[in-house]
């Protein structure tokens, strides 16, 4: 895949732990179903995680929150994410 290659490897780590946690939840099915339906609205999703920062990073490390924020507002990002579910999805029937 080609748009996958203009994604920092630091980025493509930081994805695929958010995937394999997706994983390891028993969230696979609901989060690729949510992601495909939303990915065109990645950029909003992104702008409304900025919004709701405040409140959110109350819980979880700022920074972390911040960064998946600015990932998830591209749609080649949300794609690979896509894949990367997929992908640890189908190692883990294995």
């Amino acid at each position: 895949m080609g748009t996958d290659l203009a994604i920092a490897p630091s980025d493509k780590q930081l994805i695929s732990d958010l995937a394999e946690k997706v994983v390891e939840r028993g969230m696979a099915v609901p989060a690729i179903f949510f992601l495909d339906m939303m990915k065109y609205l990645s950029f909003f999703g992104g702008q409304i995680m900025v919004f709701f920062g405040p409140i959110i990073t109350a819980f979880v490390p700022s920074a972390s929150y911040y960064k998946f924020a600015a990932l998830l507002e591209e749609k080649k990002n949300v794609e690979f994410l896509l894949t990367e579910i997929e992908r640890i999805e189908e190692q883990s029937k294995k």
